[in-house]
C-alpha cells in the first residue's frame, strides 16, 4: 500500500460530497454551485444518505435538517455510530437560525453550520476549508500507518487490519493466511555494503513484495526490522504458499548484489506460511507464531525458500 496520490506533484485529490435534501431544487442549487470543484453525489431521504455514505465514502455531506422518517439528526448520529462512516464530516443545511438546534448539531459532530438561502461566496468557502481539512486529516491518517522507510503498511497497521480481517474470514468461514519474510543474511548485507544500502535494499524488496500482493483486500506490512509480513484474506495454504514463492523468486531476479551471502550472489528472502479457517474463540496470534515456526525452518533447511503450515480450529478449542 503505497500513498502515489499524495506524493508532491500527483494529480490533485477532487474531494467528494454528498448533498443530502428532500427538496430536489435545493440540491440542484447546490449542485450547480459546487460541480466544477468537487465531486457530487446526491440523496433524497436519510436513509438513502446512509447507504450512499456507505457504498461511496465522501468528505463531506451537506445535510439537510428538516426531512421525513430520518431528519438531519438522526442521519448524522447514525454515521457517527458506525466505524466505517465515523470520518465523514457533516455540515448541516438549516432553514432558519436556531441555537439550540445548532449545539445539538455540533454534539453530534458536525463541523459547521450553513443557513438557507445559501449564500454562494460563504458556502463554496465553507466548504473549501473543511474539504481541505478533511483531506489533509486523512493524510496525516495515511502517514501514521505507513512505514517512512519503504512506503508499504507499518505494524501498527497491520496490528489493526489483522482482528477485521480475522473476524470477516470468521464470520464467512474463509481461510486467512499469513505470510511471514525475512531478508536472508541482512546483517552481513549492511555490514559489507553499509546502512544507506540497506535502506535501498529495504525498499526494493519492499516494493516488489507490494507490487506481487497485489489484490486490493491484502496487505503487505513492514514488521520490523528486514522482516515483512503480508494479510491474505480469503486464501488457502495452497494459494498462500504459491504467492510467497511468487516473492521468493521475484526477490531473486532483482539481482541485488550481496558477496557475502553464503547461498546466493544475490539477496535473496525466506518465507514462513500459515494458514487457518478463523473461528472466533480462536487467537489470531497463533497465525503469527505458526507462520515464524514455518519461517525458521525455512531458514534453517538453507534459506530462499518458502516453508508452510495448516492450522487445525481443534487445536485451540
Amino acid at each position: 500500500m503505497f500513498i502515489d496520490k499524495y506524493i508532491s506533484g500527483a494529480e490533485p485529490v477532487r474531494g467528494k460530497i454528498l448533498l443530502v435534501d428532500d427538496q430536489v431544487v435545493n440540491i440542484k442549487i447546490l449542485h450547480q454551485l459546487l460541480q466544477d470543484d468537487y465531486d457530487i453525489y446526491m440523496a433524497r431521504d436519510g436513509n438513502q444518505a446512509i447507504e450512499m455514505c456507505k457504498k461511496v465514502n465522501p468528505d463531506l455531506v451537506l445535510l439537510d435538517i428538516e426531512m421525513p422518517i430520518l431528519n438531519g439528526f438522526d442521519v448524522c448520529a447514525h454515521l457517527k455510530n458506525d466505524p466505517d462512516t465515523q470520518e465523514v464530516a457533516v455540515i448541516f443545511v438549516s432553514g432558519h437560525f436556531d441555537e439550540d438546534k445548532e449545539v445539538r448539531g455540533f454534539q453530534l459532530g458536525a463541523v459547521d453550520f450553513i443557513h438557507k438561502p445559501i449564500n454562494p461566496v460563504i458556502t463554496k468557502a465553507r466548504i473549501k476549508n473543511q474539504i481541505r481539512l478533511k483531506l489533509n486529516t486523512d493524510l496525516l491518517r495515511t502517514i501514521a500507518l505507513i512505514d517512512g522507510l519503504t512506503g508499504v503498511a507499518n505494524r501498527r497497521q497491520f496490528e489493526q487490519v489483522l482482528p477485521v480481517s480475522w473476524s470477516q474470514c470468521a464470520r464467512e468461514k474463509q481461510p486467512l493466511t499469513i505470510i511471514l519474510l525475512d531478508i536472508d543474511f541482512f546483517k552481513h548485507f549492511n555490514d559489507t555494503y553499509g546502512h544507506t544500502e540497506g535502506d535501498v535494499c529495504l525498499r526494493l524488496v519492499a516494493q516488489k513484495i507490494n507490487d506481487t500482493v497485489n489484490r486490493p483486500y491484502d496487505l503487505v506490512a513492514r514488521f520490523g526490522g528486514e522482516e515483512f509480513i503480508c494479510i491474505l484474506p480469503n486464501t488457502d495454504l495452497i494459494g498462500g504458499t504459491y504467492v510467497a514463492q511468487q516473492i521468493v523468486d521475484s526477490i531473486v531476479s532483482l539481482k541485488i548484489p550481496h558477496i557475502n551471502s553464503s547461498i546466493s550472489a544475490f539477496v535473496t528472502i525466506s518465507a514462513g506460511v500459515s494458514s487457518v479457517v478463523p473461528e472466533y474463540d480462536m487467537s489470531s496470534t497463533t497465525l503469527i507464531e505458526e507462520a515464524d515456526k514455518q519461517l525458521y525452518i525455512a531458514k534453517d533447511r538453507g534459506r530462499n525458500r518458502v516453508l508452510g503450515s495448516q492450522i487445525q480450529a481443534t487445536l485451540n478449542e
